[in-house]
């Protein structure tokens, strides 16, 4: 396997050839804040967290589209990159709400994450006053847009992991939104359920309609149908109230169905 070697932040790693700048870094345990970036899915470079400074490249490119190449020279944590970091985040914490102690997505938000790390205490931007009205309509999830951050992972699952393309980015400006066609209710659109777009929303803007932390997860697998899939139950009080897909499954690495998703706690 042809590799190649690079410096991050002074530090000498490995790689194999093809991999991007971001996928280096985290292999090589370097942290970038990135909040568009998803493993399962394709490079995007929407957010602009993941911009890093190349000696002899210019401008500031987005890690996790800039292949690596042998004998690059990468800094990560920079003036003008935290700069922008902050700029960015703090744009998006404007058009954000700040209830973050009363949201579902708490201590679990990678918005939250992203501005704890750059060190933003302070709201440098006004407010923005609209709101939209949440989408209740799906009998497992909510869609509530006021917290979307247009990151377009929601969308890119739909259509990458999923293939159903129930919903994309519509509209334009402040006006651009995650919309099924036609801007119908999710129960409306060709939605199959599936909470792939749940699980790879960042923020709280998909969220299951009861999300509790479990106290305990169980190892099992999905009793529906002959695949076969990995999951782990996540109990509470002696109840199931969660259930999500095991990701280092070889079956069906942490994707599942509806009925996987949100049928085992009446199945069993």
């Amino acid at each position: 396997m042809d590799k190649i070697k690079l410096a991050i932040n002074g530090q000498e790693v490995e790689a194999r050839r093809g991999m991007t700048v971001l996928e280096v870094a985290e292999a090589a345990g370097i942290y970038i804040p990135t909040l568009c970036h998803d493993p399962d899915l394709e490079p995007y470079g929407a957010c602009r967290l993941c911009v890093v400074e190349v000696e002899g490249m210019r401008g500031l490119p987005t890690a996790c589209t800039t292949p690596a190449t042998d004998g690059m020279v990468v800094h990560t944590e920079t003036p003008a990159v935290n700069k922008v970091r902050c700029t960015a985040v703090e744009l998006l914490i404007a058009d954000h709400p700040s209830d973050c102690l009363t949201c579902p997505k708490n201590q679990q938000c990678e918005l939250q994450k992203v501005a704890a790390y750059l060190g933003i205490t302070q709201q440098r931007f006004r407010k923005a006053t609209g709101l939209l009205p949440v989408d209740t309509s799906n009998p497992f999830f909510n869609l509530d847009r006021n917290m979307c951050i247009l990151c377009a992972r929601c969308v890119r699952t739909c259509d990458e992991i999923t293939g159903v393309g129930a919903i994309d980015l519509a509209f334009r400006g402040y006006e651009s939104k995650v919309s099924t066609f036609n801007d119908n209710l999710l129960l409306d659109s060709i939605c199959v359920s599936c909470g792939e777009c749940v699980v790879h929303c960042p923020t709280g803007a998909l969220i299951p309609k009861d999300a509790r932390q479990p106290t305990r997860e169980v190892e099992t697998i999905c009793p529906y149908c002959g695949v076969g899939c990995g999951i782990y139950l996540g109990i509470r009080d002696g109840q199931i109230i969660s259930i999500r897909g095991k990701r280092e499954g070889t079956v069906n690495k942490g994707s599942l169905c509806v009925k996987g998703r949100f049928g085992i706690a009446e199945y069993i």
